[in-house]
């Protein structure tokens, strides 16, 4: 008799910033590298750490550009104050922190010094959401809900190693002051089989489908698609809308996508509250559109700590909580679309 082989430990690296599947193709540090390209471009691009560089993916531009590198300290106030004056001069400065330090800790400085101005100051948020597993005080579950009330403001959620690499250039192109939330280390590659172009403030359909729209920002387009090809196999034709800036909103793509009889599903890496459904919710309402939206996203609490595997699971943002969650919506029993075909009758 042989025993069942010992289930895999998840390990530190799980906890930290890994929400790649096993076997994915993935890009290494794309921010940084995409930083980099740019600055051979541009000698106004200069890049800024509060002693998070190598967390940030900062380290690539840092090591490359030295003299235009800048490590403000464990000082996120002081980090976002300097990229302002940097700006004020003609610099383009890109800032880097966890999105918890940038939100909750330096808002003022990010609203007056860089927002009301409306400067070129790109500020960069890692760890946005349930990225990490190190508890409350590092998942930036609301800062979305944080930053969408601040005028002036661009806000993108890329998908992965394709969009970050398409939105540094954009994001540095744009006249006033952006919020990225980056996803660092080995980042999945997943839009580049899609014949996909970053485009500031415009959504992307990526799928077509007849049943079920999913409209996805950030890494759940990702796990959006993965669902989509899942629930395919069942009988369910889902279109999957890829909504990568958050503000403004492509209100006209998301108006098309939902004035359909097909089932809304929102998907999203950040609280309930404030986020992506409520942005949708809300552009439906003001059009006068009266279709339910059905939400996936992180509950109104602080989450817990542990690995990012077991927490994904845990708060509905897995592949398979996303297939469960649709399947349910749609309805069960013999007459659902993915219920096996009836036997033919026998004369």
């Amino acid at each position: 008799m042989t025993s069942a082989a010992p289930k895999k430990r998840l390990t530190t690296s799980a906890m930290i910033a890994s929400f790649a599947d096993p076997g994915q193709r993935t890009a290494s540090a794309p921010f940084g590298h995409a930083l980099n390209r740019l600055a051979e471009e541009r000698p106004e691009i200069v890049g800024l750490s509060a002693d998070l560089a190598k967390y940030t993916d900062m380290h690539v531009f840092r090591d490359a550009h030295p003299d235009r590198f800048f490590q403000m300290g464990m000082a996120e106030q002081a980090l976002l104050g300097a990229a302002a004056g940097m700006a004020e001069v003609g610099l383009v400065p890109f800032a880097s922190t966890y999105s918890v330090f940038a939100t909750r800790r330096a808002y003022d400085f990010l609203c007056l010094d860089i927002a009301e101005p409306n400067l070129n100051v790109n500020v960069v948020g890692a760890l946005p959401g349930l990225t990490t597993g190190y508890g409350p005080s590092h998942q930036a579950t609301e800062d979305l809900a944080i930053l969408r009330g601040c005028p002036n403001l661009t806000i993108v959620d890329p998908c992965d190693s394709v969009d970050i690499e398409q939105a540094v250039p954009a994001l540095a192109a744009a006249s006033g002051p952006t919020y990225l939330r980056l996803l660092r280390g080995a980042v999945p590659t997943v839009l580049d089989e899609y014949d996909y172009r970053f485009e500031l403030g415009k959504a992307a359909e990526l799928r077509t489908g007849r049943d079920v729209v999913l409209i996805s920002t950030g890494l759940m387009t990702m796990r959006a698609l993965q669902a989509a090809a899942r629930l395919e196999a069942d009988h369910v034709d889902v279109a999957v809308l890829h909504v990568p800036t958050i503000k403004p909103l492509d209100t006209e793509a998301i108006l098309r996508a939902a004035r359909t009889d097909r089932l809304v599903v929102t998907l999203e890496n950040h609280t309930l509250i404030g986020g992506l459904s409520e942005s949708v919710a809300s552009t439906l309402a003001y059009a006068g559109v009266g279709n339910r939206v059905v939400p996936i996203a992180l509950p109104d609490e602080f989450l817990a700590a542990g690995a990012l595997p077991t927490l994904h699971d845990r708060y509905g943002l897995s592949t398979d909580a996303v297939v469960a969650k649709v399947k349910a919506e749609l309805g069960g029993g013999k007459h659902a679309p993915w219920a096996a075909d009836p036997e033919p009758a026998t004369a």
